[in-house]
């Protein structure tokens, strides 16, 4: 009996573990710096790798918490499968609209590897982009058609001037994340 018990105790011992786990919060300056970008904190804000000068001098990175509310999603980790699919990078510090000048990330941006499976990604850049005046399912029709014109009118349009402010980009979207193409 005592044999059962005490193997009982270790169950009910691993699986509170186990909800304790499942239940845990998301808190961005907890995150390691390989999992920050692209994360949503249990509170809806996005993750934000940010840079503060160390001690000796030196550069250090932290994940804080932006002003940037995401409407539908809270207690988000981004896949690896879908930051490489969408031609993400966890190391990028602050949340810009700056990589939608690069053809090559449009393009990933726009594919239905990312654009059909990776919304939390897609959201991201659907508000920087309406931030920029620029509508993404437009642009990603036009990089398909034309990649070199997309980017042209893309520039054209100011988009990618600085950081993202600190107001929702959700209430500066005048609809909601694009459906799957």
């Amino acid at each position: 009996m005592a044999s059962s018990s005490g193997k009982l105790t270790l169950a009910l011992l691993l699986s509170s573990l186990f909800l304790h786990a499942t239940l845990a919060e998301i808190v961005c300056e907890e995150l390691p710096k390989d999992l920050c970008a692209f994360s949503i904190a249990s509170s809806g804000k996005r993750c934000s790798l940010e840079t503060y000068a160390s001690r000796g001098g030196g550069v250090e990175y932290q994940c804080r918490t932006s002003e940037v509310i995401v409407q539908r999603m809270a207690g988000y980790i981004e896949t690896d499968r879908c930051v490489r699919a969408c031609g993400g990078d966890r190391d990028v510090v602050g949340i810009s609209s700056d990589a939608l000048l690069e053809p090559q990330f449009t393009a990933k941006l726009c594919a239905p590897a990312c654009y059909r499976r990776c919304p939390n990604i897609v959201d991201l850049y659907f508000n920087l982009a309406a931030g920029e005046g620029v509508f993404l399912p437009d642009l990603c029709e036009g990089q398909r058609a034309n990649p070199h014109r997309a980017m042209i009118e893309l520039l054209s349009s100011g988009a990618a001037a600085g950081p993202a402010g600190s107001q929702s980009l959700d209430d500066v979207a005048a609809s909601p994340a694009p459906s799957p193409m």
